[in-house]
């Protein structure tokens, strides 16, 4: 039977007109279709995460503002089912102008708040992303102390050079980096150093589980290590249970994010308090 599956495998045309290429393509298309059709309809929103202090969970360090679109039956459709399919389209550079803006405006709303914004390095060039920040930063002199821009390793490595120089300009705002999904990608340790992250997140496939299992017990405590070399905080992603949480903590973590701690959510406590006290 395992031989037969193999042939039958084998038997599918590698090519661009095979079988299942054809049905990644069909797949890819209506993930696009639903995603420019959120864009047009203004069906996109910010999905916020905390993400706490290691051995004071209570205390927030900053919040992530996670890009969230409804689809044609309501449904809100988290980034990481869409945002590779749009990454390299106009799409994906609407879809990072749309979460700057709504994540300025959260920050204006919320002199309190200190926020994270996903973009990939593809927007560092784009016009309409440049004048939504400079907007941003002009019209309240305390965001840019209290955004963070968050970059994936991935997008990161494309453009380095790119990325470096982009960074150095607006850490002079006083607006902070973090390097998003650390040890899923390819980083050049020479381009390390030269970046000046403010953050690194170390990806959630080192961590979820991490309390029992010592290979990403070791890869996590040298990616901590990497991060207290370059002077950048280390949050751990995904964080989903007590043991992991406990793991983390007694191995010298800063700060934690994961459903342990709380789901994203498009409507947290802080933004309900704010809008009571306002009728109020």
């Amino acid at each position: 039977m395992g031989q037969q599956r193999r042939r039958k495998w084998a038997d599918i045309p590698a090519g661009q007109d095979s079988p299942l290429n054809a049905a990644l393509t069909r797949r890819d298309d209506s993930v696009i279709e639903m995603v420019e059709a959120a864009v047009r309809h203004g069906e996109v929103m910010l999905a916020f995460q905390p993400v706490v202090a290691a051995g004071h969970t209570g205390r927030t360090a900053f919040h992530e503002g996670l890009i969230r679109v409804l689809d044609s039956t309501g449904r809100i459709i988290p980034a990481r089912d869409f945002i590779d399919s749009v990454e390299n389209l106009e799409t994906g550079r609407v879809i990072d102008c749309l979460a700057l803006e709504k994540g300025l405006r959260t920050l204006a709303d919320h002199p309190g708040l200190r926020l994270s914004v996903n973009m990939s390095a593809r927007s560092i060039g784009y016009a309409r992303w440049m004048r939504i920040l400079r907007r941003g930063l002009d019209a309240d002199p305390t965001v840019g102390e209290r955004l963070i821009l968050e970059i994936t390793e991935s997008s990161a490595m494309l453009v380095p050079e790119l990325v470096t120089g982009f960074m150095k300009d607006l850490q002079r705002r006083g607006i902070c980096f973090a390097l998003d999904d650390f040890g899923a990608g390819n980083t050049s340790f020479r381009y390390l150093r030269d970046f000046y992250f403010d953050i690194l997140k170390i990806d959630g496939q080192f961590i979820r589980g991490i309390a029992a299992d010592p290979d990403n017990q070791v890869l996590t405590g040298a990616l901590m290590a990497i991060a207290r070399q370059f002077d950048m905080l280390c949050v751990a992603e995904s964080v989903e249970r007590a043991d992991d949480a406990a793991h983390l903590t007694n191995a010298g973590i800063d700060c934690m994010q994961g459903y342990y701690f709380a789901a994203p959510t498009v409507n947290p406590d802080w933004m309900s308090d704010s809008a009571r006290r306002i009728r109020a």
